[in-house]
């Protein structure tokens, strides 16, 4: 195949075409670490693309809940992207793009958990996985520069700008693009929709789980991140830095988990900041804002959801969680609420009456990171009459007699509908085979139908309504999924106000 930057060769994969490794901006290493993406500058003769680039460099440890969610090689040149394509043709199929999560700090688009080929194959659809700087390299901020950080988000606008230049090649529509992304790599697709530059680069966002409670600190606050970073590291300032492997540097990030620890958080040692250049303000913010613009800034249309039990993930299996008290969680509400934490605690408690002190505390947690946020802004685009399509995932997971719950990243292998892959993945041990079928089959073709015509229905379904204002239509996924509303509760939006914009989202962050 033979594009602008050079050509191609793939590989025929089971009825598709499929491109792995391909580079989408110039190699960030020596004088381009810490620095906003590049062009890449491309290449002579025919570039090889069978085999995946490597992943960005991360710790690569192993859980109890995904089993890892990082697999060497590792190295810092890897801003590559792949393609599942059913034909490099002329026929201008949608456009899928999956950007992955992983707390920041982990994740790649070379793992097979994430290959495109179900949705291509199922959904007539062109899909391309993106990897990018993550951890220290892709969030730290390094001074005084005008982008000190978020070079993560330069590097997705430059893949975005590469998928849009060259995508009608492998047989997409560039005018018909739908970015998706679970946790981190939903924070990142709002903050490419609240981009002035990324919201005109495609249509439609699915959002899995974004964790829009997360702080988003400024300048200042950042650079004490740093300062932490360099002690952990062992060296005196950012030119020494600069100098180090990035396996010195993976090393540092395994120490910042404790210096960002705080007592009922989720911990994340590295966040997207506020910097005035790539990032002015939290993404929530900008796109509850933007909802109210009747142009093109209100950005893409949406479909945005959670799990029922989001915070399991982080707390089911930390120790120093397994004897939470009920002083101690109260104590935790407190730090939301303040005056207001006595019947914080109540509302809660009403809601579970058979939770202990640790479910109301992954419960509040789950709550403050991504469902009231999330919710906040459904209600501020229903209000306004954007389209917006909501869901929350309620199946639970029977791995661990069931102290999963519903937790973070669990819908992944339905959406994907690609089970077989996860068997390293502890969640989904004693799942039934139909429930991963006749679940995966909604979910997984609801993602299709959406990014095939902006509207999640389908025929294995019952009727999913848009979410406006005062139904909150919410579509509760499980064994049997079924049409519900109001996934929040009046009680609960009562404690928050509501929603939430630039103060709200801090005093929900981590």
């Amino acid at each position: 195949m033979k594009l602008p930057v050079g050509t191609l060769r793939g590989r025929a994969e089971d009825g598709l075409a499929v491109f792995r490794g391909i580079p989408y901006a110039a190699a960030p290493v020596g004088d381009l670490r810490w620095r906003p993406a590049r062009p890449h500058p491309g290449w002579d003769g025919v570039r090889d693309a069978a085999e995946y680039g490597p992943s960005a460099p991360q710790i690569g440890r192993v859980d109890a809940v995904l089993g890892g969610h990082g697999a060497p090689p590792f190295d810092e040149d890897c801003l590559t992207l792949n393609v599942w394509t059913p034909g490099p043709d002329d026929a201008r199929r949608p456009v899928l793009v999956w950007i992955h999560g992983g707390g920041f700090v982990s994740g790649s688009g070379t793992l097979p958990i994430y290959a495109g080929d179900t949705f291509a194959r199922d959904g007539d659809l062109v899909v391309v996985s993106v990897s990018y700087r993550i951890g220290a390299l892709g969030y730290l901020c390094v001074g005084a520069e005008e982008a000190c950080g978020n070079f993560w988000l330069t590097d997705q606008l430059a893949a975005l700008r590469w998928i849009r230049e060259h995508i009608a090649a492998f047989g997409g529509d560039p005018d018909d693009i739908t970015v998706a992304g679970q946790s981190g790599g939903a924070f990142s697709t709002a903050a490419l929709a609240a981009h002035p530059e990324g919201r005109g680069l495609f249509r439609r966002a699915i959002l899995q789980s974004p964790p829009f409670g997360a702080a988003t600190p400024d300048r200042a606050q950042s650079l004490r991140t740093t300062a932490a970073l360099l002690e952990a590291a062992g060296v005196a300032d950012i030119a020494q830095l600069r100098a180090l492997p990035w396996e010195r540097l993976v090393q540092a990030t395994i120490a910042m988990f404790g210096v960002q620890a705080r007592w009922g958080r989720w911990p994340v040692p590295f966040l997207p900041l506020i910097d005035g250049s790539t990032m002015t303000r939290h993404p929530l913010a900008a796109l509850i804002d933007g909802a109210a613009d009747p142009g093109q800034n209100a950005g893409p249309d949406i479909l945005l959801g959670w799990t029922a039990d989001e915070a399991c993930f982080a707390f089911g299996f930390n120790d120093m969680y397994a004897n939470a008290t009920t002083e101690q969680v109260r104590a935790r509400f407190a730090e939301s609420f303040g005056a207001r934490a006595g019947e914080a605690y109540e509302i809660f408690a009403a809601e579970r009456p058979d939770a202990d002190p640790l479910g109301l505390l992954t419960d509040l947690v789950s709550d403050e990171l991504f469902r009231l946020p999330g919710a906040a802004l459904a209600e501020a685009r229903a209000e306004q009459g954007r389209p917006i399509w909501v869901y929350q995932f309620d199946y639970a997971t029977p791995a661990y007699d069931g102290r999963l719950g519903a937790g973070h990243c669990l819908e992944l292998p339905f959406t994907f509908r690609n089970a077989d892959r996860w068997a390293h993945a502890p969640f989904l041990a004693g799942v039934e085979p139909r429930t991963l079928d006749e679940l995966g089959a909604a979910m997984h073709d609801a993602w299709i139908s959406f990014v095939r015509t902006g509207d999640p229905n389908h025929a294995g379904l019952p009727a999913w309504e848009r979410y406006t204002t005062p139904n909150r239509a919410t579509m509760r996924f499980a064994a049997t999924s079924t049409a519900g509303t109001d996934p929040v509760g009046a009680a609960k939006r009562g404690l928050y106000g509501g929603g939430t914009g630039d103060g709200g989202a801090e005093r929900l962050g981590a």
